[in-house]
């Protein structure tokens, strides 16, 4: 996987998670979700360069 993607997609998850634990403290259910919603596609996007990646070599 290119490396700047893989970055791109892990700091994408990290701020994902930053809000779903935001939420949670504060009590904001949106902006927990929002998170949750963050970190799934972060991990979707990940999980497609890695079979681009693996359909590379």
């Amino acid at each position: 996987m290119a490396a700047g993607k893989k970055a791109k997609n892990m700091g994408k998850s990290a701020k994902g998670k930053a809000k779903e634990v935001t939420g949670k403290v504060v009590g904001n259910e949106s902006l927990e979700a929002k998170g949750r919603v963050e970190q799934a596609a972060a991990d979707a996007k990940q999980a497609g360069q890695k079979a681009k990646d693996a359909l590379k070599h």
